[in-house]
């Protein structure tokens, strides 16, 4: 099997092109590839499929095998993927996801080259039976959940999948992602499990992020999540909708709902690690 290792700021997965190849058990393959010692290594596997209703269509996969409805940085990546290899050599492409129909805007370099592009994320969806989340209000702007002795409080959209966001009042590079984000994640509030959110303030159009993925763990980043932050910022007052920059741990992205259409809009790089032959069982 052929295949095309990318990432968008850090957040890694291995594309498998199936307007060429095929898969038959995409869950089995994910676990294979996504091993970092017996695999290729990477957060997940992300197949490019043909679509009926858009130009292409992905389906994304954990490395515990398990499907995810959307991936900000995956599709950009496979935007980057068709409009490079020239599958839809389009300035604007158009992408089937779980999540529905994404479009995308490619910026290109000089060589004509896709260098970012800005992802139509849709409206955050904040009603918490849609999210979902078991809560009382909604939209859900206060839900208190604690681990360990500490309490923390929640915001919850999703993004085509679910996410929590909690604004910590400290430094984020040195909190324990891990310790509180394998618990939150699994809570019993969130019955499709959570995406949980990390967020530093660091001012009205500048925040630092850290996520926990459902399936996954800790990532170097995550598209649906920052759309995510952001919008639980402007829904808690703590940004206006205008563009604002997230640094993840593995790069940044640049986030903006807009008063004019009520959509979320993501820019941010895609770029190429390698390409190789896998010889596992696809």
């Amino acid at each position: 099997m052929k295949f095309t290792k990318m990432h968008g700021c850090g957040n890694d997965y291995v594309y498998v092109n199936c307007f060429e190849e095929s898969v038959s058990s995409p869950e089995q393959l994910s676990r294979a590839v996504s091993d970092r010692n017996f695999g290729i290594g990477s957060d997940g596997l992300v197949l490019i499929l043909p679509s009926d209703t858009a130009d292409c269509r992905m389906r994304m996969f954990n490395p515990d095998g398990s499907e995810s409805e959307m991936c900000g940085n995956s599709i950009r990546c496979v935007a980057k993927y068709v409009y490079d290899k020239g599958i839809i050599h389009m300035p604007v492409v158009t992408v089937e996801t779980l999540a529905g129909i994404k479009t995308i805007v490619v910026h290109t370099d000089e060589n004509d080259m896709a260098r970012t592009l800005t992802v139509d994320m849709g409206a955050p969806v904040t009603e918490a039976s849609e999210v979902p989340v078991i809560a009382e209000a909604s939209p859900v702007t206060d839900l208190s959940l604690s681990a360990y002795g500490r309490e923390f409080r929640f915001t919850c959209v999703s993004m085509g999948n679910p996410h929590a966001v909690t604004f910590i009042g400290e430094n984020v590079s040195g909190f324990e992602v891990e310790k509180f984000g394998k618990v939150f994640e699994c809570d019993d509030h969130f019955p499709h499990k959570a995406n949980i959110e990390f967020a530093e303030v660091v001012s009205h159009n500048h925040l630092k992020m850290r996520v926990w993925e459902r399936g996954t763990g800790e990532t170097l980043a995550c598209g649906t999540g920052t759309c995510a932050t952001v919008a639980a910022a402007c829904l808690n007052g703590i940004c206006p909708r205008k563009p604002v920059r997230v640094e993840l741990l593995g790069g940044e992205l640049v986030i903006e709902w807009k008063e004019a259409d009520g959509h979320i809009y993501m820019t941010g790089p895609a770029e190429y690690t390698f390409e190789g032959e896998y010889y596992g069982k696809v």
